[in-house]
């Protein structure tokens, strides 16, 4: 157990930022609201997942819809108390604690901030290792835990509580919903056990998180390289260097979609990498060759900075590390593979771990 202040909320949206792949919200945003509400309320309780009690009701607390909305779009707060709320009220039970549903900009800093106004703590697990951009892609759905009841709340005052026969019908129902209502909303679902949370979530992301974000601010403050830090921190790999020639980007059917391109520097002089995205970076090639491809993390990185730029942050002309990370191992299975490999999202490549691509292409 721990507590949570305003430079560990710094940390933690970086790094969340980072994990997020390109999706999970706006950081920026994420973190305003969040040190808003412990300013106002004070700090927040970070559980250990050891620390909950099994037969405790726990909820992650997150948003769903496009992060390129949140650009005029911006949450209160409000609609998330109300989702909570409406939950509780429909499970006839009090939620002992919440957390965030993936590692994503303003998905990780939702949880505490709504916490901070609630009084609740925050547990240190999340339901994917990096972000996805749709609900059944988390690892309760691998394990079978059902994502509904659900309500969805948004700006205006509505909510809408939903039960569905499977998690992919509570995606497809609920994005249809968020549509109408403007294209984001805030959610209460897969409400768990303790016991649950224990076996199916992924640990100490928040700890993670925050270990990326003081990593980037340290190798600032001492003048040393951002990027290979972040590297050794997260066992991650260099993938490509270049600048920003072209984005193509829109907000359909509630996602963020579109190619990024990128003109090749240095020892990548000569190459074109397009990176596609669906609210999160999923597959990244080069004419020849494919560097990284969903489940495993790909993040972009500023060439400068080492700070992670989000698919909506993306601008002509920026110069940019493109990096990729190992997924947590839960999405390397069968049914792993199967709800968020390549295939899925309509790519024709098979999935092969980073790791092995980037081994191939130094063996060459």
């Amino acid at each position: 157990m721990r507590e949570i202040g305003k430079q560990e909320i710094e940390d933690i949206a970086v790094g969340a930022a980072l994990l997020g792949t390109g999706g999970g919200g706006d950081p920026y945003i994420g973190k305003l609201m969040a040190l808003q509400a412990i300013e106002e309320h004070g700090p927040v309780t970070v559980l250990d997942l050891d620390e909950v009690p099994d037969d405790a009701l726990v909820v992650p607390s997150s948003m769903m819809g496009a992060p390129t909305v949140m650009l005029e779009k911006i949450p209160s707060g409000e609609e998330a108390i109300e989702a909570f709320q409406k939950l509780e009220e429909y499970l006839g039970k009090k939620i002992y604690a919440t957390f965030p549903i993936e590692a994503g900009g303003v998905n990780s800093m939702l949880p505490f901030a709504l916490a901070a106004r609630l009084g609740l703590p925050v547990i240190d697990a999340d339901g994917m290792g990096r972000a996805f951009p749709e609900l059944q892609m988390v690892t309760f759905y691998l394990d079978g835990i059902s994502a509904t009841p659900a309500v969805i709340a948004d700006e205006k005052g509505n909510t809408a509580v939903l039960s569905t026969i499977d998690n992919v019908w509570t995606e497809r129902i609920a994005r249809a919903a968020t549509i109408q209502m403007g294209g984001s909303v805030m959610n209460a679902m897969y409400s768990m056990t303790g016991k649950n949370l224990k076996e199916s979530g992924i640990r100490n992301i928040l700890k993670l998180e925050e270990e990326i974000g003081r990593t980037i601010r340290l190798a600032k403050a001492n003048n040393v390289n951002a990027i290979q830090e972040v590297l050794k921190t997260v066992g991650g790999f260099e993938l490509f260097r270049g600048k920003v020639t072209d984005i193509n980007r829109k907000t359909e059917t509630g996602f963020a979609r579109g190619v990024a391109t990128f003109e090749g520097v240095g020892e990548y002089k000569n190459e074109t990498l397009q990176l596609r995205f669906q609210n999160e970076h999923l597959l990244a090639q080069t004419e020849k060759r494919l560097l990284c491809v969903t489940p495993d993390l790909i993040a972009v990185l500023d060439a400068e900075t080492g700070l992670p730029i989000t698919t909506e942050g993306i601008r002509y002309g920026s110069r940019c590390v493109v990096i990729g990370i190992p997924c947590h191992p839960k999405w390397r299975t069968e049914k792993g593979i199967e709800t968020v490999g390549p295939k899925y999202f309509g790519y024709d490549v098979d999935y092969i771990p980073v790791e092995e691509l980037v081994h191939k292409e130094v063996t060459k």
